[in-house]
């Protein structure tokens, strides 16, 4: 439920609305906007007196959140969410947020070097599992805390930000301790106590959609991170599971104007895992980027020949290069354009 003040509201007034949905045993959160001020009212149960709050000096209107996720929904915030980043790096603006970086960290000399290659071609932000779930126990499983000591390595020397995965909810708060961003990775969107636990770290959260969710189910995980008073939530289209065989996933492209539609937090596509293969990631990142994504999260691997993980949909320096000229061309064509990495000018 909302509580939409009127535009002469004094904060007085504001906070009284809060006291008193309090007093009736819920959470309220106020959402300043543009033109007024919103509470939102946490925890409706269907025993709320909208009449009792209707009556309070500043009140404009009381909004019943018609969806079962409530303060991801459009309904609850119509402005777009800003996720910022220390390195100047804002995913939900006009620009389009690129991540970049291998599956797996597997040595010192990989990680940085692809850092570095990833950042002169214009990424932002560096992705790389510490971490990683694998279908199979036989498969290389990460490096643990070390890959995270060799990413934030790689973020001092490039000053790119960092994002990897929580595989559960202490680990959650040791990749914070290094991370920009926590991962919860599509194997573990509907584990609800990693994603509690990622929504008290303070820390934005990248959220993978499951191989078989539904939008739905997709929201109200992320309602789950902004229950814990995190609003820093990124979504992430990576393709669902499907009965055709061509490819690894199907990159479910629809959802990105349906999500836009019906939620205010940013999204991005991941087309190395919503393929798997090599030569369908680029066509596919230049699709989701037309399609209205505020990013996309790419596999780089300096040999993904030698890869230890996900080789097959790694793209090569130089075949990520020309992708990045690709999407600027897409975004510029749309209105937006790429951000643009710390320290450097995006050109008009």
């Amino acid at each position: 439920m909302l509580v939409v003040m009127k535009n002469s509201a004094s904060a007085d007034q504001i906070e009284s609305v809060v006291g008193v949905i309090k007093d009736m045993g819920y959470d309220a959160r106020p959402i300043p906007g543009g033109q007024r001020t919103a509470v939102g009212l946490i925890g409706n149960d269907g025993g709320v007196d909208a009449g009792r709050l209707q009556g309070l000096d500043g009140v404009l209107e009381v909004i019943p959140v018609t969806h079962p996720y409530k303060q991801v929904s459009r309904e609850w915030q119509a402005d777009d969410t800003l996720v910022r980043l220390t390195n100047a790096t804002v995913f939900g603006g006009s620009d389009l947020v690129i991540i970049a970086g291998p599956c797996a960290v597997e040595s010192e000399g990989q990680i940085l070097g692809v850092a570095h290659q990833l950042k002169e071609m214009g990424a932002t932000v560096l992705r790389g599992g510490a971490f990683k779930p694998r279908t199979s126990p036989y498969s290389f499983q990460g490096l643990g805390e070390d890959g995270l000591v060799l990413l934030a390595k790689a973020r001092e020397e490039t000053g790119m930000a960092i994002v990897t995965e929580a595989l559960d909810p202490d680990g959650a708060d040791l990749v914070a301790e290094y991370a920009d961003i926590v991962q919860i990775g599509a194997r573990n969107m509907q584990n609800y106590p990693l994603l509690r636990r990622a929504g008290r770290t303070g820390k934005p959260v990248l959220l993978k959609r499951g191989m078989a969710a539904t939008i739905e189910e997709f929201l109200l995980a992320a309602e789950y991170v902004l229950a814990e008073g995190n609003p820093n939530v990124i979504l992430c289209e990576r393709g669902v599971r499907s009965f055709d065989t061509h490819t690894r996933n199907v990159l479910d492209l629809a959802a990105i104007p349906v999500v836009q539609a019906l939620s205010h937090l940013p999204i991005v596509a991941d087309p190395s895992h919503g393929t798997g293969i090599r030569s369908m990631v680029t066509p596919m990142g230049r699709a989701a980027v037309a399609a209205g994504a505020d990013g996309v999260i790419v596999e780089v691997h300096p040999d993904p020949t030698k890869a230890m993980a996900d080789g097959a949909q790694s793209l090569y320096p130089d075949q990520f290069g020309a992708l990045m000229d690709q999407v600027r061309v897409i975004a510029n064509s749309i209105g937006r354009d790429v951000c643009a990495p710390l320290g450097e000018v995006t050109a008009a």
